[in-house]
């Protein structure tokens, strides 16, 4: 099993920029494909952004391209993710999670990935 811990979360004006992180512990890091998922309220969890295991391959949701970046440090055993033009749409409650897996070939949905973090809250708000 891998552990997940995210931080990084907090307040942010409008158009600011944030960096979440995510300490993954237990087994090898780099055995699992990542992902970043939102939860805001009252709404479903949605997909953010998907990186294969050593960072060949990266994924975002449309809404997220061009203002987002998924990275990832092996040797660190930690994902990062680094958000930029936040809007207060971005408001929620952001996961990390690990799908164990072969070969990325793309975002194939949250089912897949078997472990999560506890997530951290991100607000957008003047």
């Amino acid at each position: 099993q891998v552990q997940l811990v995210e931080s990084g979360g907090g307040l942010v004006q409008p158009g600011g920029s944030l960096r979440l992180s995510c300490a993954a512990s237990g087994r090898t890091f780099s055995d699992y494909a990542m992902g970043w998922f939102r939860q805001a309220p009252g709404k479903e969890r949605e997909f953010v952004a998907a990186i294969s295991r050593f960072g060949s391959r990266t994924d975002y949701t449309d809404s997220m391209k061009g203002r987002a970046a998924i990275s990832r440090d092996n040797a660190k055993n930690t994902l990062y993710l680094q958000m930029n033009s936040l809007k207060p749409e971005g408001t929620a409650v952001y996961y990390c999670a690990a799908r164990y897996t072969g070969t990325y070939n793309g975002y194939n949905g949250a089912a897949s990935y078997g472990y999560w973090g506890q997530g951290t809250q991100v607000t957008v708000s003047s």
